[in-house]
């Protein structure tokens, strides 16, 4: 079984759409998209510097802009024939586009609002994420609280990403749990899915008001605890209410083991999620698209698993 998955916040890169712009057509959809959101995708996925597409209003629009025009380049995803869709945090709203719960302009629309709440949220208190790398997942989440820090993403293959203020994280790099290695400083704006994230949930709820989901066309597994969701409805309401809880992507690889996965792609930019079900889920093969060079051998694993 094909699993298709769609990367968070933090694995932006400068000029990481150039390629992808190339191809027929991504241009003037881009730029479709960008009108409709009011903000210049093309400019920031080409010419952007780090900093920049750092900024939460500007990475998640863009992140999830990439992970659609790269499914896209693809194939139809009827084509494609996943067993199950899943995202990283912001790339839930690109998996929803991926199951059929939103279109493309509707995801789009909705994560800009969520990008800009989450700013906003984000710049009431100077808060920041890293990942802990190696370590046993209880004795670090037992250290993290007694530092005040949340354990906001559990990614699975032994990472945790601790979030927090800015002291906290400081100290969380002055004491580290025992058998953490390295705790490495993530490129996000913010304490993204901890309770500093609370006030973005009630904007994020009234701009979810004028969107009519649909019912997953392909299994969508969500970050919240790793659950299979068949209800639009509720997929979007976890769309909203997860801005404020940690993601459970450790749960998402049980699922999509118990499911039967053979093969994972990661739409762009991908490397993240594909790193970690290489070390949870061994035997899964995985592919990346990280740029168009990589279409042709995730083409060839499509065809591989819908002749299956």
């Amino acid at each position: 079984m094909l699993v298709l998955v769609a990367p968070g916040q933090g694995a932006q890169t400068p000029g990481f759409l150039t390629d992808w712009l190339a191809l027929p057509g991504a241009a003037d959809r881009v730029a479709a998209w960008s009108d409709a959101i009011g903000l210049d995708l093309a400019h920031f996925g080409t010419k952007a510097d780090a900093d920049e597409i750092r900024d939460t209003s500007v990475a998640q629009p863009l992140l999830v802009a990439a992970g659609i025009l790269s499914a896209a380049a693809l194939g139809d995803i009827a084509d494609i024939a996943p067993g199950a869709v899943a995202g990283h945090s912001v790339g839930e709203i690109t998996a929803s586009v991926f199951a059929g719960v939103l279109d493309d302009t509707a995801a789009l629309s909705l994560v800009r609002r969520r990008g800009l709440a989450m700013a906003e949220a984000a710049a009431v208190t100077e808060t920041g994420m890293s990942a802990l790398l190696g370590g046993d997942p209880e004795v670090s989440v037992a250290h993290l609280e007694k530092l005040g820090l949340t354990p906001a993403n559990v990614n699975g293959a032994g990472q945790i990403v601790a979030a927090g203020t800015m002291e906290q994280l400081a100290a969380l790099n002055e004491d580290k749990p025992e058998g953490v290695r390295k705790v490495v400083p993530l490129k996000v704006a913010g304490a993204f899915h901890t309770r500093h994230m609370a006030p973005a949930v009630d904007k994020l709820a009234e701009a979810a008001k004028a969107l009519t989901p649909a019912d997953p066309k392909v299994t969508y597994v969500s970050n919240k605890d790793g659950r299979a969701v068949a209800s639009g409805t509720e997929v979007l309401d976890r769309l909203v209410g997860q801005v404020a809880n940690p993601v459970r992507w450790d749960l998402c690889m049980e699922t999509f083991k118990e499911l039967g996965v053979t093969a994972i792609i990661e739409v762009c930019p991908g490397g993240t999620l594909t790193g970690l079900a290489k070390r949870a889920l061994p035997g899964v093969r995985t592919l990346a698209l990280k740029t168009p060079d990589n279409l042709d051998a995730a083409r060839e694993l499509v065809a591989e698993h819908t002749q299956a």
